[in-house]
């Protein structure tokens, strides 16, 4: 534990000069300890949707993880109302600020991308199947990855893990909470949730760092469908290299990014028995030597409003300005 006189002096009493970032949980406020290091104070607001359980949860689970792909949690503080947790500084913070920014772009090289890419995935097979715990992050996000000064990829928000006991391999919620976009049908609409369900994320993330394109609110003059329905087209029509990022065009190499791409499309097929586990996830990534499935139709490839997706178990849908959907009283089939 960590007071919050020492929170207070090291962020300059929450300064606007020391915030570095606000989301649906509250704020999130660079600061200096006594000692010299540098901190990143996760203070959440009293409206936000990380409540109390959330807030345990992760205090709980990132406690027990080490691993070079994880944020590194330093400590929390709960006073009164106050709760607040206390995690390493990452210099370039969180990579959709890379991906998604044109100037940002130019910055990732094809070498670099491909270095986060397989971090990210080493970092969850670590939490999938090499970790103490067989976790399940169930919020994966190209804004949940952080950066490190060398653009270390970290996996980062753990208020949403759940754990799994070790021969535990699916279970099932009534309170479904994530991110549209990147979520997996089975668990968007049934509530099931896996390390599958993760690796539809992954798949997700993995195409977004490639195209440099959101998932969710893609564009195209010629069709209806998101990043992953676009991506599915352009497989089927054999033009795959289509969907890279125009800044990678004098970097990349086109084996590593048509492989990248083949294992994003295994990642985020409609069906989770379908999809990769993580340690074949790893292999494919990295090793040249792999044949490849072919991959099946993805999940959620048409882009609609909330509305439009419902499903026979008639979900109710609330999307906020983070893009969290959140599924109450499924009713049973």
């Amino acid at each position: 534990m960590i007071n919050m006189a020492t929170i207070v002096q090291a962020t300059n009493n929450f300064s606007t000069e020391n915030k570095i970032g606000v989301g649906g949980f509250g704020t999130v406020y660079k600061g200096n300890m006594p000692s010299g290091e540098e901190i990143a104070v996760k203070r959440l607001s009293k409206s936000s949707q990380q409540g109390l359980e959330e807030f345990r949860n992760e205090v709980m689970v990132i406690a027990k993880l080490q691993h070079r792909n994880l944020v590194r949690l330093l400590g929390c503080c709960i006073e009164e109302e106050e709760r607040m947790l206390i995690y390493e500084f990452l210099q370039n913070k969180s990579l959709d600020l890379f991906v998604f920014d044109h100037s940002g772009r130019r910055l990732l090289t094809w070498p670099k991308r491909f270095k986060i890419m397989m971090g990210i995935a080493r970092g969850l097979l670590y939490l999938h199947h090499d970790s103490r715990l067989k976790i399940i992050h169930r919020d994966l996000k190209t804004s949940n990855i952080l950066l490190d000064g060398h653009l270390n990829p970290k996996i980062s928000d753990f208020g949403l893990a759940r754990i799994f006991e070790e021969d535990q391999s699916l279970a099932r919620t009534k309170r479904v909470v994530g991110t549209y976009g990147y979520m997996a049908p089975e668990y968007a609409i049934d509530g099931k949730f896996s390390v599958k369900s993760d690796i539809f994320s992954l798949g997700v993330v993995l195409l977004e760092i490639i195209s440099g394109k959101k998932n969710r609110g893609y564009g195209d003059s010629d069709h209806y469908l998101n990043l992953l329905g676009h991506t599915w087209l352009l497989w089927k029509e054999n033009r795959i290299l289509e969907l890279m990022d125009e800044y990678l065009n004098d970097t990349f190499a086109e084996y590593e990014v048509k492989r990248c791409m083949q294992v994003g499309l295994l990642c985020v097929q409609k069906f989770a028995e379908d999809r990769p586990n993580m340690s074949s996830v790893v292999s494919m990534l990295g090793n040249d030597g792999v044949i490849l499935p072919e991959p099946k139709e993805p999940g959620f490839f048409i882009e609609r409003n909330c509305s439009l997706a419902r499903s026979s178990t008639s979900p109710s849908c609330i999307e906020s300005e983070d893009r969290t959907l959140t599924i109450t009283d499924l009713e049973g089939r």
